[in-house]
């Protein structure tokens, strides 16, 4: 019986996750090697709690039930000596998720299972470097994590039907909506998304319609509550790169080649929401959309 998570990384990610399982009553370590990271974490889940209460989806008592179910951890060792699952969410990086699951393997007991939270990176790859290649899974959960209700399952070549069954019957105690899939590059959110931002990037890039047009066409017409290029900062421009090069590389195929506009966005630090500005500017305590000077028509 799956009982103790542990949550590898305090980032947006990282914080959502542990916020729900813990909401659930779960108990949860959170792990990070940056004490100032968790002490922020915290902080932002105290604070979406609190938004849950002002919407009346939750108590005073059910915030500070949560909030006792979080134990905060900087070693590794520590945080997952009694974890019957563990869910990676550190940063989209190959050879950085290879590290920290060589060394759950090592560190983890037995029985536990180890689940990444990446967006595109090959579970079967991440499950190589373990010696329980079938206690490994993906557990990709939507950004914002406490409001998104899908859970992509990733089943890796080596995942077994018990451990599918465990993380999907575990996906719907937390009231989500866990679909099965199976690992390939982008797996089917990505795989379908990445290329629709790619390509309003490339509409944007070829001087198609501004920032503001096409976002209004996909939104108006397709009814998507968030056109494609304010989807992309919200994700991170970064983090739609480094997914766009998981495709090209994993399927060869040209149309996954990353808009050039993209790659030099991503190079001069324009990532987003995260960095104040990407396709938009971004300004403390304002919710109102304002197209980049970089992209404002004259």
């Amino acid at each position: 019986m799956i009982k103790n998570i542990s949550v590898i990384g305090s980032g947006t990610m990282g914080n959502g996750i542990a916020h729900v399982f813990a909401q659930f009553d779960y108990k949860v370590n959170l792990i990070d090697i940056n004490q100032t990271a968790l002490d922020q974490a915290i902080q932002t889940i105290t604070k979406n709690l609190d938004r849950q209460i002002a919407k009346g989806t939750l108590t005073e008592d059910q915030k500070s039930a949560t909030l006792t179910n979080i134990t905060t951890y900087t070693s590794i060792k520590e945080g997952v000596q009694n974890a019957d699952l563990v869910v990676e969410a550190a940063t989209e990086n190959i050879d950085l998720k290879l590290k920290i699951f060589k060394e759950l393997d090592e560190l983890a007991p037995e029985h536990t299972i180890l689940a990444s939270n990446t967006s595109s990176i090959s579970i079967t790859q991440i499950a190589s470097v373990t010696h329980r290649g079938e206690k490994v899974i993906g557990m990709h959960f939507m950004n914002p994590v406490p409001v998104m209700k899908l859970v992509e399952v990733i089943r890796a070549y080596q995942t077994s039907d018990e451990t599918t069954k465990a993380v999907m019957a575990l996906s719907q105690n937390l009231e989500k909506t866990p679909v099965e899939v199976n690992d390939y590059p982008g797996f089917v959110a990505n795989r379908i998304l990445m290329p629709m931002i790619n390509e309003a990037i490339y509409a944007l890039y070829e001087n198609v319609a501004g920032v503001y047009e096409i976002d209004t066409v996909m939104k108006l017409g397709m009814a998507h509550p968030m056109g494609p290029l304010q989807l992309a900062d919200f994700i991170g421009l970064d983090v739609c790169l480094a997914i766009l090069k998981v495709l090209h590389d994993g399927f060869g195929n040209p149309k996954y080649a990353p808009c050039p506009l993209l790659v030099n966005m991503v190079t001069a630090g324009k990532k987003g929401v995260k960095t104040g500005e990407g396709f938009y500017k971004y300004t403390a305590g304002t919710k109102e959309l304002v197209v980049s000077d970089k992209f404002k028509k004259s």
